[in-house]
């Protein structure tokens, strides 16, 4: 399907955002960040520091994202460490497993300073990187009373937010789960120049690049009075593209998840 359109518009957090900007744009795509998910520390971050100094009590610690990662791992102003990853001792294996449903997540780990080999993650040739394709790949690991630690964002109260489908497999399994919060996931501010970019993103003259639900949410609420029969959505999901529809995308288009094959995807639309 060929869609005219000019720009793209990369919805991720902001430090996603410019990542992906700028290898779409080094691929010649014409990029530009609007973020419609603000990423905050917790206000409150002593259970966030209390899981960190257990960690090495886990078996695996599950990070559903990169901002996961950098704020579990960053410490405080007032607790840092050298070494925040931590070995394990005794008989077991020497470190926790880290799990990451896809590259941005496992690339942050390695830049946290997590062994390559201790990463379970979803090949590159994964249909899609969610809790369904990790599962496939971690599931192994699982037996009666394996600890997993979800590290995971929370609403704007600091509440855990997300799916639990993950936690659900592991416990059917006999697992035992825990979860921390790590960072809050809040709605963006609108100036004149995100509801000017958004505006024509709505009108049709540029394509949305969708890899959350939560987006599409904020950006309605910003906008709460824009039609978006014109816009066209690229989803990097089958729930994405639902939401999108459900908001009234006019054109709503399903795109790989990572960068190499989601470069070519939008290249073929153009």
């Amino acid at each position: 399907m060929n869609v005219p359109v000019r720009r793209l518009i990369v919805t991720r957090p902001a430090a996603e955002a410019a990542r992906w900007v700028q290898a779409l744009r080094e691929a010649g795509i014409d990029a530009v960040a609007l973020p419609l998910i603000d990423i905050a520390p917790v206000q409150d971050d002593r259970a966030l520091c209390a899981a960190r100094d257990r960690q090495a009590d886990y078996d695996a610690l599950m990070f559903v994202s990169a901002s996961a990662v950098s704020h579990f791992f960053g410490g405080t102003p007032d607790r840092t460490s050298d070494r925040p990853f931590m070995l394990r001792t005794g008989p077991a294996a020497a470190y926790p497993r880290c799990w990451s449903t896809g590259p941005g997540t496992a690339r942050a780990l390695r830049e946290a300073g997590v062994p390559a080999a201790a990463i379970d993650t979803p090949g590159q040739d994964a249909g899609q990187f969610d809790s369904e394709a990790l599962w496939a790949v971690v599931r192994p690991q699982i037996r009666p009373g394996t600890r997993v630690l979800i590290v995971r964002g929370g609403d704007a109260a600091g509440l855990a937010t997300g799916r639990d489908w993950l936690a659900r497999q592991i416990a059917s399994e006999g697992g035992e789960v825990d979860t921390a919060v790590a960072y809050r996931r809040l709605a963006p501010a609108f100036g004149a120049a995100e509801r000017a970019l958004a505006a024509e993103g709505a009108s049709g003259r540029a394509r949305w690049l969708f890899s959350s639900s939560e987006a599409i949410g904020n950006l309605r609420l910003a906008m709460p009075a824009q039609t978006w029969g014109a816009a066209c959505a690229l989803a990097t999901h089958a729930r994405i593209a639902q939401a999108a529809r459900d908001a009234g995308f006019g054109v709503v288009c399903g795109v790989p998840a990572g960068l190499p094959a989601l470069i070519a995807s939008i290249e073929s639309l153009a």
